[in-house]
């Protein structure tokens, strides 16, 4: 069975990282979860990456700010970024997070997942 991806998810509530890694695991991607911005920084793949999903509101960081230093990294800049947010505002997190979309929370699973497909299509063209 071929992969469609990694995935790279940033959230800090354990339901909603269980619910979206399961979606993308249910659709074929490869799945790595980080609780904090901390521990993302600390990763060790930082390029090879298909898509980076961030919440907004972290215990220790904010989405749009580590959004802005992956879209203005030579190195990741390519890969596409989705931020989700029950309380940002979508324009601030697709201009000033310089993201490739936007999720509102709470989000509908099939939404988030047409999203995350629609996100993947428009980077393969």
């Amino acid at each position: 069975m071929s992969m469609n991806g990694r995935v790279q998810v940033v959230e800090d509530d354990e339901d909603i990282r269980y619910v979206v890694a399961y979606l993308l695991e249910d659709a074929n991607y490869t799945v790595e979860t980080f609780e904090n911005a901390s521990a993302f920084h600390k990763r060790t793949r930082k390029e090879n990456v298909d898509l980076i999903i961030l919440d907004v509101r972290l215990p220790d960081g904010n989405g749009i700010d580590i959004s802005k230093v992956i879209k203005n990294d030579a190195n990741t800049s390519k890969i596409p970024v989705i931020i989700m947010s029950a309380h940002a505002q979508g324009d601030v997190a697709l201009n000033q997070g310089k993201a490739n979309a936007f999720i509102q929370k709470p989000f509908d699973l099939d939404f988030f997942v047409s999203k995350v497909l629609d996100v993947m299509s428009q980077q393969a063209k």
